[in-house]
This record gives C-alpha cells, sequence and structure tokens, in this order.
C-alpha cells in the first residue's frame, strides 16, 4: 500500500527516504503530514532544546568507589553507583 518517497530536508537540504514502514506508522499515529526533516536533523532539533544536566560526584555506599549521578546528593540518602544500583534492582 505504501511506497518509499523521497523527500528534501528543509533545515539542510539533503534529501532522505520516508519509508513505506514509516509512512505506515505515521498514519496509525493519525500524523497527516510527512516529515519535514531528516532524521540527524530532526534528532539535533529535539537535543537542542534540552538543557545540559549537571552531574555530581558522590561515593558510593555499597562499594566505596566514585559514581557520578544527575541529581545533588544528600547526607541522609545513600549513593549507589550504576553497578551497584543494577544490582540491587536486579535482586528485586
Amino acid at each position: 500500500m505504501y511506497e518509499d518517497k523521497t523527500l528534501i530536508c528543509k533545515e539542510c537540504g539533503k534529501e532522505f527516504v520516508f519509508t513505506a514502514g514509516e509512512q505506515e506508522f505515521y498514519a496509525s499515529k493519525g500524523f497527516e503530514n510527512e516529515p519535514q526533516r531528516c532524521k540527524a536533523c530532526r534528532q539535533n532539533r529535539k537535543n537542542a532544546a534540552k538543557p545540559e544536566r549537571e552531574m555530581y560526584t558522590a561515593v558510593c555506599a555499597a562499594c566505596g568507589k566514585e559514581a557520578t549521578v544527575p541529581f545533588k546528593p544528600r547526607e541522609d540518602r545513600p549513593v549507589y553507583c550504576s553497578e551497584c544500583f543494577a544490582r540491587m534492582k536486579e535482586a528485586r
């Protein structure tokens, strides 16, 4: 029913393919307009709106290694490195 279409990105001017599968997905979501930007430009536009996340350094309460976390650690709550956190989550 759908066939691949070649479109031109309004941002960078390069050609990109709007595949039959993407067209089917758009139709299933009720989208009526075709995409106007290529995947790279859509991704750049999406990421440009996000502010850079501030990261904090803490000591893991389980193994004692240094951990980088996206929240400000508090004295009354333990902080875990990603490995220990994943292990604890798995054990549940």
